[in-house]
């Protein structure tokens, strides 16, 4: 259910007010057919939202095709005109550059780049942001970006749900685990992916591709002898869409 201010609003009647891309359709589609309500202050809010999310989809997308590569934190790689290489395998934002311009060199040059899919997975919340607020705001809100394992600044408000109190929506962050992940390879203990909708999941380093493929794929890079399956578990991640929201002046493309 979608709620705007004290009124509960159906899917079509949003449908038929906004100019929605096939992502927004499923977004709004799988709102109004939960039972969990989604509140909003104002129409302006929801549009917000849908277009943060919309860029969080195309960045995952983006980022699966910008080159850059798989690696563990001990094999990261960046472009040494933006970034600084801490000693736990970080991407530190170098003195005097702008954040928004070093965000966008990942999608650039991406060849340059290798990380791990909890790297990947905070380096698509920045770009989808600036996508959404605008290189002034996002540099103002963002001036010193470190990029590691799930390390975010409190500007992006990220929280986790469970998700019997909610439901995936295109744009969340999911994470399959892999509980008999081979211990030479612990950078395969799991990947964190973005549902890009339709049923498909991202995952820096595997692909875009269904759940039971995500599954398979990891079930291969397990210890000899393991006998649980990866799964995905029941929690999502979002950014705070609320407070976002104040930084932008349109909230649609």
């Amino acid at each position: 259910m979608i709620k705007i201010g004290q009124s509960l609003i159906n899917g079509e009647t949003i449908r038929n007010q906004l100019r929605l891309n096939q992502t927004q359709l499923e977004i709004v589609e799988r709102m109004s057919a939960s039972q969990h309500v989604f509140s909003y202050d104002s129409l302006d809010q929801l549009k917000f939202e849908l277009k943060l999310r919309n860029d969080i989809v195309e960045t995952a997308k983006a980022l699966n095709d910008s080159g850059a590569s798989f690696a563990s934190f001990s094999r990261s790689r960046a472009n040494p005109a933006y970034w600084h290489l801490t000693d736990f395998g970080g991407f530190q934002l170098r003195y005097g550059v702008k954040p928004s311009d070093a965000i966008l060199d990942i999608f650039m040059n991406g060849s340059e780049y290798a990380f791990e899919c909890s790297t990947a997975i905070i380096i698509v919340y920045y770009r989808a942001v600036l996508q959404s607020i605008g290189a002034r705001s996002f540099n103002r809100l963002f001036p010193a970006i470190l990029l590691f394992d799930g390390q975010f600044d409190e500007g992006l408000g990220l929280t986790t749900q469970d998700l019997s109190k909610t439901v995936i929506l295109p744009g969340d962050v999911l994470y399959f685990d892999n509980p008999d992940y081979n211990p030479e390879t612990p950078e395969w203990m799991g990947e964190n992916v973005v549902y890009v909708g339709n049923g498909f999941f991202y995952g820096h380093g595997i692909g875009i591709m269904g759940a039971a493929d995500m599954i398979d794929n990891l079930n291969t890079l397990r210890k000899p002898g393991a006998r649980r399956s990866a799964y995905l578990m029941d929690r999502v991640a979002r950014p705070d869409f609320a407070s976002l929201a104040r930084y932008s002046t349109d909230s649609m493309p």
